[in-house]
């Protein structure tokens, strides 16, 4: 991780977001650093929401006993798709801060309990995505636990590049390492699993799509509840790849058997410019985008990479039980 430089107190800022990493070691570190982040937040009449594991919870709880200016969520209400958490803090922090309360975050994510290394890449893309949720809002800062305890430097190093600011000993200082350009660096892409069933589609393929994708889950294990809400996201994606993709695609279906998840990927040569795309609760005014919005809510993981160049691929992983 890059050395941080100079150091201000932990208090408001001014404008604008605030994203502190606070790596610790033990629960008297964790305790030590988000007591204090609370506090100076109770201090300043704004609200507090916090997200962290349970066996986190039971410790700041009996720390603040029945503080009502801070709330504690469910952090399993979103389920397993990192794609999903974005909307689901806009909602915390927007239902905290009404009347345009200055409200915080504390986030801790449980990384140790990532399902595969896809999984993992997207909680971390999550955490860069927190930047642009918050630009504008009443939002005042979030503060992201992270338990360095078993000292591994690259995870340290990947995590840091999505926090502008490093919360140490309670004041927060500038990230060198922060990655402030506006395109964020995908990890590569998983390669398909070998054998993978290949379609190429354009107008009039929908039924054929839906037809292909059920087989494949079914020979693939994927339960019924689980096959009704991949043909809806399915037909979501690809209805999206023939309007906004130059009126073709490929599909390709395989099973990640490493990871136990059934993937469909979709190309096209599409783009999507907004990396928000999907992430947060369409209005009732607005036109479209809500297929991303449905793929993301009813898929267990959801992966995009899109440019102008090469243009988007979209997977969407279903998980399978493990045999055995």
């Amino acid at each position: 991780m890059s050395a941080p430089t100079p150091s201000q107190r932990s208090g408001p800022a001014g404008p604008g977001f605030r994203h502190e990493l606070y790596p610790y070691r033990g629960d008297a570190q964790f305790l030590s650093g988000t007591l204090d982040y609370i506090h100076e937040a109770l201090e300043g009449g704004e609200a507090v929401v916090v997200a962290v594991p349970v066996d986190k919870v039971s410790l700041l709880r009996g720390e603040l006993a029945d503080e009502p200016a801070v709330t504690f969520v469910d952090t399993t209400t979103p389920g397993p798709n990192p794609g999903r958490l974005v909307g689901a803090w806009v909602a915390w922090m927007k239902e905290r801060g009404e009347g345009d309360r200055p409200v915080r975050g504390i986030g801790e994510t449980a990384w140790r309990e990532a399902r595969s290394v896809a999984h993992l890449s997207e909680l971390r893309y999550h955490e860069w995505l927190l930047n642009r949720a918050f630009a504008r809002s009443s939002a005042r800062s979030m503060l992201c636990p992270y338990d360095a305890a078993d000292e591994d430097e690259e995870a340290l190093r990947y995590l840091s590049r999505c926090h502008p600011l490093i919360h140490q000993d309670g004041h927060y200082v500038r990230n060198e390492g922060y990655l402030s350009a506006p395109d964020y660096p995908f990890d590569v892409l998983l390669a398909p699993c070998d054998p993978f069933q290949e379609l190429t589609y354009t107008h009039g393929d929908l039924a054929a799509i839906r037809s292909k994708v059920a087989q494949c889950a079914s020979d693939a294990g994927v339960g019924e509840e689980q096959q009704r809400k991949l043909a809806v996201a399915v037909t979501e994606i690809a209805t999206n790849s023939i309007r906004h993709g130059g009126g073709s695609g490929t599909l390709r279906t395989w099973t990640q058997e490493q990871e136990s998840a059934f993937v469909c990927e979709f190309r096209d040569a599409g783009y999507i410019p907004d990396p928000m795309a999907g992430r947060t609760r369409p209005t009732a005014d607005q036109i479209g985008g809500r297929g991303l919005w449905l793929a993301h809510q009813l898929c267990d993981l959801v992966e995009i990479r899109s440019s102008q160049d090469k243009g988007t691929v979209i997977r969407l992983h279903t998980d399978v039980p493990r045999q055995g």
